[in-house]
C-alpha cells in the first residue's frame, strides 16, 4: 500500500466518521428529546455506539473525525461559545473511544479486522468506553466550571445513556446484518 493510499484512506475514515456522527448526534437529539437530563448528558445517547463502532473500526481517523465534527456542533450548539471547552469536548468525544480501543487492542488482543470480537468482549469495549467518555467529559466541564455539570449524577446519567446507546445501536447493527443476510441482499451489496 502506497503513502498516498494511506492518506487517502485516512481522510475517507475521517469523512465518514465526521458524516455519520453529526447526523446521528441531531438524528438523536430529535429522537430522544424528552429523555435529555442536562445539557449533553442524555439518558439514552446513540451516537456514544457509533463512536465506538467508528475507532474500532477506523482508529485514529475515525477519533479525528468525531473530534471534529464533536468541536462544530459543540461550538454551535447548547455549549457556552468558548473555544478551549469545544476543544476540549471534542478532544473527549474523539479519544475517549480511541482510548478505549487501544486498551481493549492491546489487553484482549483483538485483530485489527474485528474478526475476534464476542459479545463479551464487546460488552467490555461499551463499558470501558462509557466509562472513560462519562468521566472525561464530566471532569472536563468541572474543570472548566460549566453550569449543571460535572456532579456525580451527571457522570452516571452519561454512563448510562453511553451504554444504552451502544447497545441499541449496536444491536440495530447486528439486526439489520442478520435481515440482509437472511434475505440474502449481504451477498449482492459485497
Amino acid at each position: 500500500m502506497t503513502i498516498f493510499s494511506l492518506i487517502r484512506t485516512g481522510i475517507v475514515g475521517c469523512l465518514i466518521s465526521a458524516f455519520a456522527y453529526a447526523f446521528l448526534f441531531y438524528s438523536n437529539a430529535w429522537l430522544t428529546s424528552e429523555l435529555v437530563f442536562s445539557s449533553g448528558v442524555n439518558w439514552i445517547y446513540l451516537p456514544a455506539g457509533l463512536r465506538l463502532f467508528l475507532t474500532l473500526i477506523f482508529g485514529l481517523p475515525g477519533a479525528i473525525g468525531i473530534g471534529v465534527a464533536s468541536f462544530l456542533i459543540s461550538y454551535a450548539g447548547a455549549l457556552p461559545h468558548d473555544l478551549v471547552l469545544c476543544i476540549g469536548t471534542g478532544v473527549i468525544s474523539g479519544f475517549a473511544p480511541y482510548l478505549a480501543r487501544l486498551i481493549i487492542f492491546s489487553n484482549i488482543k483483538l485483530e485489527p479486522d474485528l474478526s475476534n470480537l464476542s459479545l463479551p468482549n464487546l460488552l467490555v469495549c461499551i463499558f470501558l468506553y462509557a466509562l472513560l467518555c462519562a468521566g472525561l467529559h464530566q471532569a472536563w466541564y468541572r474543570l472548566m466550571g460549566l453550569e449543571d455539570s460535572g456532579s456525580l449524577n451527571h457522570f452516571a446519567v452519561m454512563f448510562v445513556g453511553d451504554v444504552l446507546g451502544s447497545l441499541l445501536l449496536i444491536s440495530l447493527i447486528k439486526a439489520s446484518l442478520d435481515f440482509l443476510r437472511r434475505t440474502g441482499r449481504l451477498g449482492r451489496l459485497s
